[in-house]
């Protein structure tokens, strides 16, 4: 059993396939800063009785200066961009992952907390202590060489650890769902009474709500088989992990789970709708390959 774990946990993968998802990954965490900066140094302005700490924040005896917030969101701004660019990704891998940790975490410390970058935080960190600046980086530029396409267990790791984090937190997901309402959270009244809950307090804050949600909640049948969909989607999640093709099938599924959330609740989970936060599942190296024919056709 333990040797079969460690054949699956050392999977062998080729080095561009880490280097794809370091780009991927790491150019929407910083698309996120930046266009989230404004949000998140926002926080300065609020009251200090909305201050709650939480993660690492809760070092912290007290908020810090504005000038400090705005300072530290730039440094994570700098520190994706050498992150995407793989330069000298040994320094600043790990410390984009320490800064996007602490920014999101400062964030979350005001006013309420915001779930949706967890999962892209946790796939930062991991990418972080992986050899993920071997390849289509400015590391290998400087070194002159990067490997070639072998799978290799070396790369392999840091991906499957990337699908487990993944599927961890859908997991966890639904277990929290049995945990406070018990299974009857599949076939009681409780996602059409969330679904419609939601959407009446954003109608009653004048908020962007979901015409269709509101609409389906009138239709009680329509929403225990939604809701043990969902269910199995989260507690089944495990099961892509046993084969490529079934972690594929799994990350459209999940995929279209958010989609479904959108559609019902406008809750928008920008990481997952992307499909950046299943790039892991995928062959993601054949992205470079067609731009690398692309580029070759374009060369007179």
């Amino acid at each position: 059993m333990i040797e079969r774990l460690e054949r699956w946990w050392h999977a062998p993968a080729p080095a561009r396939r880490l280097a794809m998802l370091r780009l991927m990954v790491g150019s929407y965490a910083v698309a996120y800063l930046l266009v989230r900066f404004a949000h998140i140094v926002s926080v300065s302005g609020m009251s200090a009785n909305q201050w709650k700490p939480v993660g690492p924040v809760v070092l912290l005896g007290a908020p810090l200066p504005g000038a400090v917030v705005v300072a530290t969101t730039v440094l994570a701004v700098l520190m994706g961009a050498a992150f995407v660019a793989g330069w000298r990704f040994r320094v600043t891998g790990p410390a984009f992952a320490l800064l996007l940790l602490w920014v999101t975490s400062y964030r979350n410390s005001w006013s309420m907390i915001f779930h949706t970058e967890n999962l892209l935080v946790l796939h930062v960190i991991v990418l972080a202590a992986s050899p993920a600046a071997d390849a289509i980086s400015l590391d290998a530029r400087r070194r002159g060489w990067e490997p070639d396409d072998e799978p290799r267990a070396w790369y392999g790791w840091a991906i499957r650890l990337l699908c487990a984090v993944t599927v961890v937190t859908y997991f966890i997901a639904g277990w929290s769902k049995v945990a406070n309402a018990g299974w009857g959270w599949a076939t009681s009244d409780t996602l059409r009474i969330y679904v419609a809950y939601d959407n009446l307090r954003k109608v009653e804050l004048g908020a962007g709500y979901s015409w269709l949600g509101t609409t389906l909640a009138q239709h009680g049948w329509l929403f225990p088989p939604l809701a043990m969909l969902s269910l199995a989607l989260e507690l089944g999640a495990p099961v892509a992990l046993l084969h490529p093709r079934v972690g594929r099938a799994w990350a459209a599924l999940a995929w279209s789970f958010h989609v479904g959330v959108l559609v019902l609740m406008a809750i928008m989970f920008h990481y997952q709708v992307s499909g950046m936060a299943y790039a892991s599942f995928f062959e993601v190296e054949r992205l470079h390959d067609r731009w690398r024919r692309w580029r070759a056709r374009r060369r007179p």
